[in-house]
């Protein structure tokens, strides 16, 4: 029995001696990895911006291009009032009113952008300042890393297994029985 389990502790011992070993040598690519994900955030919020900056100066477009018939549908209501034409005045206003409220509703949509892009803007910056630190910690740890030397320990400190100390008696023991000094 207390074979048994020093022989599952050694195991265990050698298995968390492994798992540090594969996370030392891991280090520099999850490192690399962090920072392409980093970037890729970075990117994903410019082109977010982009857009908003694209949607915004397509709406500023149409409110220009509605104001221009909002202006053009208010001569004619003037001109239809002027020459007491109040079946056309009411026409022109059937068109005026909803285009004015239209228009309204774009001036809200383009504030709402401007805001949401300006926001994103700041957070923007803020993070590309954070990143292009991080980016710096990453170069000075990844050239630590590259600099120092490893550590490959002597072969004795690997240890050796059951078996292998088994089949070297064995041979030691064989040699001796056949007279060989260095065995």
């Amino acid at each position: 029995m207390s074979n048994t389990l020093g022989q599952r502790v050694r195991m265990l011992i050698r298995a968390d001696a492994h798992g540090v070993l594969e996370a030392l040598e891991e280090r520099p690519l999850l490192l690399k990895q962090s920072l392409r994900d980093a970037e890729f955030e970075l990117g994903r919020k410019s082109a977010r911006i982009a857009v908003l900056a694209d949607d915004e100066k397509r709406l500023r477009a149409e409110i220009e291009r509605g104001r221009k018939a909002l202006s053009a549908l208010d001569s004619d209501v003037a001109l239809a009032l002027e020459q007491d034409h109040d079946d056309l005045a009411r026409f022109a206003l059937r068109k005026l009113l909803p285009l004015r409220a239209h228009l309204d509703a774009l001036d809200v949509e383009v504030a709402e952008r401007a805001d949401e892009r300006s926001e994103l803007e700041a957070r923007l910056r803020d993070q590309q300042q954070r990143f292009d630190v991080l980016v710096a910690r990453v170069r000075v740890d990844l050239a630590r890393g590259a600099a120092a030397p490893r550590d490959v320990g002597w072969p004795s400190d690997l240890g050796a297994s059951d078996e292998e100390v088994e089949i070297e008696l064995l041979r030691r023991s064989r040699g001796r029985a056949e007279g060989d000094p260095d065995a």
